[in-house]
């Protein structure tokens, strides 16, 4: 099997840091381009980030890679649009759009949550997605040579969690926006698919790492007994992006450890 994305450029969402920074050097590791999208090329105290020092574009130009960065709020339909253009600015092309730009409301029971809560989650996951596909979609039907929209969904849009109501609605929103877009788009050879992550080591999950008790919790939930490593969901991002995934679209892939195949909790 040939994982190589030579000649291939990605345009990654929220690349500066956690899993959108592994994403994007996975796939400039296998010789793709990549544009970096985020609000700023610093990465996120409590991430398990690699050379945290070193912006993410600067350190696949160390590697040997090719990338560039550009400053994008994927809230805003107009910076949206230039992230896109960077890629054939720069690169002469698009042909990978990771949707991986996150944020995460919730804590507590859907009654004691704000409308800012609900307008967070909905603006960067529901209408930022929708901001970068649509762009990447133009950019592809100009070109007529297909393309694969990758969008970072996570469990939470496959299932209920407690405390996360907003969270996950817009992680569901996401999840059909993918199902919507690989049927209306296959016929152009644009590939529309989504990886769904189980709690994975991130900025975002690091109090709950560092906790004994939530550790034990996970190592019970998912049934191979471990967190997610950011590895995990880069090397499906790789596959997913390459020619060897060319029949796959429309899938929604939980990398969960087995979290999704239903009740784990006992006794290890």
């Amino acid at each position: 099997m040939s994982l190589s994305l030579d000649g291939k450029v990605a345009v990654v969402t929220g690349a500066s840091t956690g899993l959108g920074r592994g994403i994007a050097l996975a796939l400039a590791a296998r010789g793709a381009c990549v544009v970096v999208g985020d609000l700023t090329t610093e990465t996120r105290p409590g991430n398990f980030d690699d050379q945290a020092g070193t912006a993410t574009a600067d350190l696949i130009a160390q590697r040997g890679g090719k990338a560039v960065f550009r400053t994008c709020d994927v809230t805003d339909r107009a910076q949206v649009e230039g992230l896109i253009g960077e890629a054939t600015k720069a690169f002469g092309r698009l042909d990978v759009l990771v949707n991986n730009a996150g944020v995460h409301r919730g804590g507590t029971r859907m009654h004691e949550l704000t409308e800012d809560d609900l307008d967070a989650c909905w603006r960067v996951l529901g209408k930022g997605t929708w901001f970068a596909a649509q762009e990447a979609l133009k950019a592809f039907l100009a070109q007529g040579q297909g393309g694969s929209i990758i969008n970072i969904v996570s469990t939470a849009g496959l299932r209920g969690h407690l405390y996360q109501s907003p969270y996950n609605m817009a992680k569901a929103a996401q999840a059909n926006l993918t199902r919507c877009l690989a049927l209306e788009y296959g016929v152009d050879n644009i590939r529309t698919n989504a990886i769904c992550p189980t709690y994975l080591k991130t900025a975002m999950s690091r109090s709950g790492f560092s906790s004994s008790d939530y550790d034990d919790f996970v190592v019970h939930a998912v049934p191979l007994g471990r967190w997610g490593e950011v590895s995990d969901v880069a090397s499906l991002a790789v596959f997913l992006a390459s020619d060897e995934a060319r029949f796959i679209n429309g899938a929604l892939i939980p990398v969960d450890g087995g979290e999704t195949a239903g009740a784990a909790g006992g006794p290890r």
